[in-house]
């Protein structure tokens, strides 16, 4: 991530912080995190991991989005990479987030519960891969689409051993 998306993503988790109440130490405990990463998370002093934000923005309760900058916001972690391609808060409050995923084969990425009747629908564009709630997950393939309730643990896999190209949408609800 460069400096300066890594210092306004920053101060959008402080802000949001902020607006919920929280210190540090509390956000920290709730999304699981080091206080002192958090912190240099929020100074811009640290790129954040994508599993990093999700477990920050799910203990705030705030869509990922919420916490990127633009669309074209890129983060990662080891083995997945998502970019932000659009969001939209609808009049009833629902957000509508649309990510460009890309997989990495041999990582099984795994992902933190999102907020109650998160819905994700994963659309692959390219590979094949295995995703969905954890015990639940199922095999796509090009132009398949997997969805699944992502108030649970859930995960993402490139199949194959090939690289894995889907577009991801994330609906939560207002």
């Amino acid at each position: 991530m460069d400096p300066d998306l890594s210092a306004a993503v920053g101060a959008r988790v402080r802000a949001s912080r902020q607006q919920a109440g929280l210190s540090v130490g509390g956000l920290a405990g709730r999304a699981g995190v080091g206080k002192g990463s958090l912190s240099e998370i929020e100074n811009g002093t640290r790129n954040p991991t994508l599993s990093t934000l999700y477990a920050v923005a799910g203990a705030l309760g705030v869509p990922l989005a919420t916490l990127l900058v633009d669309p074209g916001a890129q983060v990662a972690s080891p083995g997945i990479e998502a970019r932000l391609l659009d969001a939209r808060r609808h009049g009833d409050g629902t957000t509508v987030e649309v990510y460009l995923l890309h997989l990495e084969p041999g990582v099984a990425h795994r992902s933190v519960a999102h907020g109650p009747g998160v819905t994700e629908h994963l659309l692959v564009t390219h590979g094949r891969a295995r995703a969905g709630a954890l015990g639940e997950e199922r095999e796509v393939g090009v132009g398949e689409t997997a969805v699944w309730v992502s108030d649970v643990e859930h995960g993402y896999e490139a199949l194959g051993g090939a690289a894995v190209e889907a577009v991801l949408t994330i609906r939560s609800p207002g």
